[in-house]
């Protein structure tokens, strides 16, 4: 059964140039409720796509319409619309609870609702305890989890959300994605980018990979992961016992590397087994062999691994 269009995020033969450079060329993309994800390396055009969907960049050529409405009517646009940006910045001096209320107010709803949506968002994303604290002493966790409270306070239709697990440790980022799972099964169309494969094929319905401003595949990526054996991904760790992690993990079988970082508070692991290896890690951090600040993939490797993909993927699946 067809999707009507006013349930689409459509994107019509649309080209952005910057100048000369090219962001994204002749994307041709309907996107349906539920969770699908941006993938590529950095400078694939994810982030401009985002911000087309958004109407803050406009089409070289092309339209652009979410849910039947057009880009260019912003006042309509953004009552249908959650924004999380990789920018990480925040006005000076206010509380976690004034940073949601603001964006509210600037909406125009009533300072009682305000107070209501706001206490709603900030349990959603599990920050009440710290919400009344300034932002400004917040771990990189907390900050990103503040932003991602705003993007939803005032329950919109559509979530955009570039690279939203970035900063978070194990744990926090396993209840954000319930969390996306969550919103996607009460109707939302969410849009995430990430760089972590295994998280991407876990939460989305849908993956749309791009590389170098061009759609090069879209649609469903189980197994991928598995043909990628011998592509060993390499994590960067931050915690404040580097060598006991490091002795830790490099006990099993598909891990292949573990070196410090230079500053002795983290270290890189690759290995063969992406997946094995974050549940492992959540396993050892829930029952206390160690504290992890935070996990993320190492750039420099994942291009390696979108290039082994794009060589791959024969086109459109």
């Amino acid at each position: 059964m067809a999707i009507p269009h006013d349930q689409l995020i459509i994107f019509d033969n649309v080209s952005k140039f910057y100048g000369e450079i090219l962001g994204v060329n002749r994307v041709n993309l309907q996107i349906a409720p539920g969770i699908t994800s941006l993938v590529g390396p950095n400078g694939a055009g994810k982030s401009t796509l985002m911000n087309l969907m958004t109407g803050l960049l406009r089409p070289t050529r092309g339209k652009v319409s979410l849910l039947g409405i057009p880009t260019d009517q912003p006042d309509k646009l953004f009552r249908k619309v959650g924004y999380c940006t990789q920018f990480d910045s925040f006005p000076r001096g206010l509380t976690g609870r004034e940073f949601v209320a603001s964006f509210l107010l600037v909406h125009g709803y009533e300072p009682k609702r305000v107070d209501e949506l706001t206490q709603l968002a900030l349990e959603r994303v599990n920050l009440v305890e710290a919400a009344d604290r300034k932002v400004a002493a917040y771990s990189k966790g907390m900050r990103q989890r503040i932003r991602l409270a705003q993007a939803i306070a005032h329950e919109p239709l559509v979530l955009i959300l570039d690279e939203p697990l970035n900063g978070l440790d194990p744990m926090v980022r396993a209840e954000t994605i319930a969390l996306f799972r969550k919103l996607a099964a009460e109707g939302l169309h969410l849009i995430i980018s990430s760089h972590i494969l295994h998280e991407v094929d876990m939460m989305s319905d849908r993956v749309v990979l791009l590389n170098n401003g061009y759609i090069v595949a879209e649609g469903n990526i189980h197994g991928v992961r598995d043909e990628m054996e011998e592509h060993p991904m390499q994590i960067l760790i931050r915690c404040d016992q580097p060598a006991k992690v490091a002795a830790y993990v490099f006990a099993r079988d598909h891990v292949v590397e573990v070196r410090l970082h230079d500053d002795r508070r983290g270290l890189f692991v690759k290995t063969r087994d992406a997946d094995g290896f974050y549940l492992m890690l959540n396993r050892a951090i829930a029952d206390g062999e160690f504290n992890v600040e935070s996990v993320a993939p190492v750039d420099d490797d994942l291009s390696a691994v979108y290039q082994y993909l794009i060589g791959t993927s024969g086109g459109s699946a």
